[in-house]
Order: structure tokens, then C-alpha cells, then sequence
């Protein structure tokens, strides 16, 4: 099942894919979808890559459905509904859980989920299901290192500077109430999820990075 749903969703655009082992960290509400298959995509966050990620997540759950496994579709997070009734379980699974535990990534100084390759550049969305996957092995801490170049660079100085680990999964990294202030006040920001420079300044990802890192 594993071979079928990665060459299928990578094959249909989908960047990366993993799948997750999250039995012990689900909320009683749905805690019988042991399995988590965490999708990502490299695109910048807008309508259109939310509804890219709605497709690849769709294509994950026919699949599970027509081989007989229950699953639950956790959209994208610009992309969460407030009447649905998905919407409810949002604060239960944030994607970035699945992504740590399938071996993606780590979560950076600046909140997000930092790929080797893609840096905080991915966007993601997540299928819970009871399926028998295999999974890949969880990423236990930061790999930042001594880097804060987020951190120095922050406008609104709202990254902490703190280190993610699974061990303190919810330390508070970023002070959301000062971020979201800022971009308010900033007219130039208005429609965009957030001012950027903390993904654009991260060395993941970036092709002069990568450079460095082969030829090390």
C-alpha cells in the first residue's frame, strides 16, 4: 500500500510524501487511525496550491478507500472550513506532527516544518487512516544547530528563539499574537498568511545552500 500511495500522489505533483506511526499521539476522538500519510508540496501558500493539496489529499483517500481502510482528510491549514464539521477536529492533528513523525522534517526556530531539501518551503496536508502502513522513522529534534538568522531577522522579533524537540512538541517558538500585529499594521502584506522573510532567509532549501552542503 505504501508503493501504491507514494508513486501515485508523487506521480499526480506532490513533492514529497511520508507516512507515520501516530498511535500515541492522537486525541481520543481519532485515535483508531493509528497511520498518518503526510503530502507535501514546494509551492507558494495561495488558492491555488490549497487546492492542489485538496486534489493530492482526495487521491490519497480513494485509494484507501477502495482497498476497504477508514481515513480522514485533514485539509490544508489556510484551507479549514469553520462550519464544517472536519473543522472541529483541526486542533487535534496539526500537520506538522505527521510530517516529524514520518521523518520529513523538524520544526525550525521559526515554527515551521523544515525539510533538508526544501527548507520551510512545503506546504502540507495530511490523510489519517487505519491502514497497516509502514512508517518511516521520526525526526527527535531541532537540526537548526547554532543558526538564528530567523531569529535575528524577525521584523516583528516574535521568533523566541527556542528549540523544537518531540520531547517539548508545543514550547512556544513564536509569539503568534506579535506576528499576526505586525503583518495587520503592514498594508503591503494584506491577503498573505504571513510577511515571509522567515522562510525566505532560511538556508534550507535555498540552491546556494544545497551547493554548500554537496560539495562538503
Amino acid at each position: 500500500m505504501n508503493a501504491l500511495l507514494k508513486k501515485t500522489l508523487l506521480e499526480a505533483g506532490a513533492d514529497i510524501v511520508g507516512f507515520a506511526d501516530v498511535e500515541d499521539i492522537l486525541a481520543p476522538e481519532i485515535s483508531h487511525l493509528k497511520r498518518a500519510v503526510s503530502i507535501g508540496v514546494s509551492k507558494n501558500l495561495n488558492e491555488g496550491t490549497v487546492r492542489f493539496l485538496l486534489s493530492l489529499k482526495n487521491r490519497a483517500a480513494r485509494l484507501l478507500k477502495e482497498e476497504g481502510y477508514k481515513y480522514l482528510s485533514i485539509p490544508a491549514d489556510s484551507d479549514r472550513i469553520k462550519n464544517a464539521f472536519i473543522a472541529k477536529l483541526y486542533p487535534l492533528f496539526p500537520h506538522k506532527i505527521a510530517a516529524t513523525s514520518a521523518g520529513i522534517g523538524w520544526i525550525g526556530r521559526n515554527g515551521l516544518l523544515i525539510n533538508p531539501e526544501y527548507g520551510p518551503r512545503l506546504s502540507f496536508a495530511t490523510v489519517l487512516t487505519d491502514a497497516p502502513l509502514e512508517t518511516g522513522s521520526p525526526i527527535e529534534e531541532s537540526r537548526c544547530g547554532r543558526c538564528r538568522l530567523c531569529v535575528e531577522h524577525c521584523p516583528s522579533k516574535s521568533i523566541t528563539g527556542e528549540e523544537w524537540s518531540r520531547e517539548k512538541p508545543y514550547i512556544e517558538l513564536v509569539k503568534l499574537k506579535d506576528c499576526r500585529s505586525f503583518k495587520k499594521e503592514r498594508k503591503e502584506l494584506a491577503g498573505k498568511p504571513n510577511c515571509g522573510l522567515c522562510i525566505n532567509i532560511c538556508p534550507y532549501g535555498r540552491k546556494d545552500f544545497k551547493k554548500k552542503v554537496s560539495a562538503a
